[in-house]
């Protein structure tokens, strides 16, 4: 029996996507969850026939920075609503001098090394250790990657990203050592992606190169981070509304079953 089709598509909109939706009609959620309030309320409306669920990370205004961002609560919000897909839009630092601002990224793997963050949803009762051997969906990202390239803004594909707790920019010493292991570096991937797995969530980001981190022998400015997004967004934007009609047919990943074989 095949899998039936996605019943709406979440995205999470990181630095410079403020929402998708333009003119169009858009419902607003304003959603509850056992782990307190999401960033901001959920907006809904339809993308070329889709059902799409949107949620900015960082809240109205881009008031909540990386390490204080209910992870949790904006991932079970979306799941309460009804996504079983999301896909997310994040701003990233080059660790490598092929991928220049401007280069849009979808990871393949990351490093964790972020510190006061709650990373699961399984806090006590029954243990569950889920695999992220292979930790984005592998049909959301081939998916996004057609996509990149029919409309002539490809990818960069199989990149490791690393995530640190932020919301402070890295030191010389850092940003050469995670270089030796990673190609971007960014502050919101994790948990993101880690309680979408473990919520059976189809899971992949769409990263967005907005400067050469500190290795490159010039500090990092926000100013200029924000003039790259800006420049970019209307192309990421264009993106995400193609890739929506593409993501409703049946899966045919193993990400809803993540759970199975995952309990204690």
């Amino acid at each position: 029996m095949s899998a039936p089709a996605r019943r709406a598509i979440g995205v999470i909109g990181g630095s410079g996507i403020s929402s998708i939706f333009g003119e169009g009609a858009v419902k607003s959620h304003r959603v509850s969850t056992p782990w307190g309030a999401p960033s901001g309320l959920v907006e809904e409306g339809d993308v070329r026939g889709v059902r799409v669920l949107f949620l900015a990370r960082h809240g109205p205004g881009h008031s909540i920075p990386p390490h204080r961002i209910n992870y949790r609560a904006n991932v079970d919000a979306l799941r309460s609503l009804g996504a079983d897909a999301i896909v997310t839009v994040s701003s990233v630092g080059s660790l490598k001098e092929e991928l220049a601002p401007g280069t849009f990224v979808l990871p393949q793997q990351f490093v964790d090394l972020t510190r006061q963050r709650p990373t699961t949803f399984f806090d006590g009762g029954r243990v569950y250790h889920v695999s992220l051997a292979d930790p984005f969906c592998p049909d959301l990202t081939a998916t996004a990657a057609g996509v990149g390239r029919d409309i002539g803004a490809p990818f960069a594909e199989g990149k490791t990203y690393v995530c640190v707790e932020g919301p402070r920019f890295s030191t010389r010493a850092e940003s050469a050592f995670f270089r030796t292991f990673a190609d971007v570096i960014g502050m919101t991937l994790v948990p993101e992606v880690t309680l979408a797995r473990e919520r059976a969530i189809c899971y992949a980001c769409l990263a967005m190169v907005t400067d050469y981190d500190v290795w490159a022998d010039r500090p990092v400015e926000a100013k200029e981070i924000v003039e790259v997004m800006h420049r970019n967004a209307e192309r990421m934007r264009r993106i995400l509304t193609e890739l929506m009609p593409r993501l409703v047919r049946p899966p045919t990943c193993r990400c809803a079953h993540a759970l199975d074989d995952a309990g204690v």
